[in-house]
Order: C-alpha cells, then sequence, then structure tokens
C-alpha cells in the first residue's frame, strides 16, 4: 500500500500585504453560502452537517437538496469563482472579485432562483462582533486573489496533517472540516462522555459541546490572537491544562479563548512545518486526554 506522504515543505505559503480585508469580507461571503447549507440539510450531531470541505481547488459544501435536486456551492480559490453546480445539469458562476457583502448576498440569491432552487436563510453573521446584515452590509468589500489563495492553501497544506493525527485515534472523532462560523479548520476528537449541561448557552454552543471534546485547528485569528494560528483547547477544560508542557515553545496559552495558540509563521518557518504542527497536536491531545482522565488504551491506535 502506498504510504500517505504531505504536500512538499515549500507549500506553506506566506501572508502578505493587505490580507486581513480580504479576510473579513470573505468570512462574511462563505457565510451567506453556509447559512444556505444550514436550511436545507437536516442536523447531524454538532451541526456537522453545515462545514465545508478543502478541495484541491478551494472549499465547497456537502450536496444538498432543494425542490428535487441536488446540487453543491464551491468557492474556486484557483479561478475565483463560486460555483453553484445542480443535478440537472444547471449552472451558475459568480465571480470573486471585489464587491460588498450586499451585493455578493443579492448574487447568491439571485442565482438560486434562477436555478429554481428556493431557500430562505436568516441574513444575518453569527460569531463576530457587531454583526451588520447580509442585505446591508457595504463595509466588506475586499478581495485580493493572491491573499485568498493563500488562506485556501494554508488549510490545504494543513489537512493531510491533520488528517494523518486524526487516524491515530479511533474513538469518535469528526472529519477534518472547516466551519464558516469561525472560520477555522478544525478536527475534534471526543472521549465518549456526556460534559456537563450548559443551561445557560445558545443551542448551537449545547449542542457543539453535549460531549467532552479535545479540538484542534485553524484560523486566521480574532482578538487578541492578531495573526494566523493553530489552537488546541478541551471542553470541559481539565485542572492544570494551561500549565501543561506544549511543544514546540512558540505555543503558549490564550486566557482569552482559552486554548493554546502556535502562529502559523512558526510553523511555516520551521525546518519542517509538518512535524512541528505534528507535535502541536500530539502534545496539546496528550495533556488534555491524561488530565481529563480520557480512557486512552480504548481510544487510540496502537
Amino acid at each position: 500500500m502506498m504510504a500517505l506522504t504531505p504536500l512538499a515543505e515549500g507549500t506553506w505559503p506566506a501572508l502578505e500585504g493587505e490580507w486581513r480585508d480580504t479576510y473579513g469580507t470573505l468570512h462574511m461571503w462563505t457565510q451567506i453560502v453556509g447559512k444556505v447549507c444550514l436550511a436545507l440539510t437536516p442536523l447531524t450531531n454538532h451541526y456537522w452537517n453545515i462545514t465545508f470541505q478543502v478541495t484541491p481547488r478551494g472549499l465547497s459544501t456537502p450536496s444538498m437538496t432543494a425542490d428535487g435536486r441536488a446540487f453543491t456551492m464551491i468557492f474556486d480559490f484557483v479561478a475565483h469563482q463560486l460555483v453553484i453546480q445542480c443535478s440537472d445539469g444547471s449552472m451558475e458562476m459568480i465571480p470573486l472579485e471585489p464587491r460588498t457583502v450586499a451585493d455578493f448576498y443579492r448574487l447568491v440569491m439571485d442565482a438560486l432562483q434562477r436555478m429554481g432552487l428556493r431557500v430562505h436563510i436568516w441574513p444575518v453573521p453569527v460569531e463576530v462582533a457587531n454583526p451588520i446584515r447580509f442585505d446591508a452590509d457595504v463595509t466588506h468589500r475586499s478581495y485580493d486573489p493572491a491573499s485568498a489563495n493563500a488562506l485556501w492553501r494554508i488549510m490545504l497544506t494543513s489537512k493531510p496533517v491533520f488528517e494523518r493525527f486524526r487516524g491515530a485515534f479511533i474513538g469518535k472523532c469528526s472529519p477534518v472540516h472547516f466551519f464558516w462560523g469561525g472560520f477555522d479548520l478544525a478536527v475534534t476528537r471526543f472521549s465518549g462522555r456526556r460534559a456537563p449541561e450548559r443551561p445557560d448557552a445558545d443551542r448551537v454552543t449545547r449542542e457543539s459541546y453535549s460531549h467532552e471534546v479535545i479540538s484542534q485547528g485553524f484560523w486566521p485569528g480574532s482578538g487578541s490572537v492578531t495573526e494566523p494560528s493553530f489552537y488546541a483547547y478541551a471542553a470541559p477544560e481539565p485542572p492544570g491544562f494551561k500549565e501543561a508542557a506544549i511543544l514546540p515553545a512558540a505555543a503558549s496559552y490564550n486566557t482569552e479563548f482559552l486554548n493554546f495558540i502556535l502562529p502559523y509563521e512558526a510553523v511555516r518557518t520551521a525546518d519542517s512545518p509538518s512535524a512541528a504542527l505534528t507535535t502541536f497536536l500530539n502534545t496539546t491531545y496528550d495533556a488534555a486526554a491524561t488530565l481529563g482522565q480520557w480512557n486512552r488504551a480504548e481510544l487510540e491506535r496502537r
């Protein structure tokens, strides 16, 4: 059997220039498409039904059904198009270029209507401070193709590392998938035990954290995390986790997000980026699983 190998080490791209403006706009665009997915797919545990997959060209929704037909929506960051493909052979493409969120929202909903795919979404973003309705957002309007491509390539290059890490765990584990709410690529392991109830949390949080988890991923940062980073957290967090010895040395515990943070730049510039990321994934999991008294003998591949 052929061994799985990561992408070449030289494919970890740098994020340069005014990429944050593009990220801000792209975050809202992915939420518009994500909410179509939310409206048209049945709830799966922990909202896994609404996540996107990283593909060789971008980010894709799962197959959705509307009016008796299946379709997908794909952010193509090579040709820079949003591609809507339907099982009846019809297709619509919307160029990814500088335009307001309000304009993008209108173009997406008009394209779905032309294709006869009826869907209604709540046009308000989630998991962001001071949300602006999609149909009123003229603030986010930047799109630099090189920046969008680099953000996607970071996830594309990271995904095989996450996949190999995931393969060592034989308990319940999520796919390696993209959450448009937080704009993060994530993989989540489960102990098999229910977590303490969160009666004051919103329904998404209650569903997402109904069971004990250790989750790791990548996201472009927000709040006190001002640079793209890999993250790791446990929920509920076991005592002593924040003091754990985590490697590489560039990793540190963030008290705002209650997780360990490893700057992407520290990984990208390492002698072996994939080895550096793997070390971070392994040491954060080891600490959380041991301190959380997970039944590791039953959950890990020998």
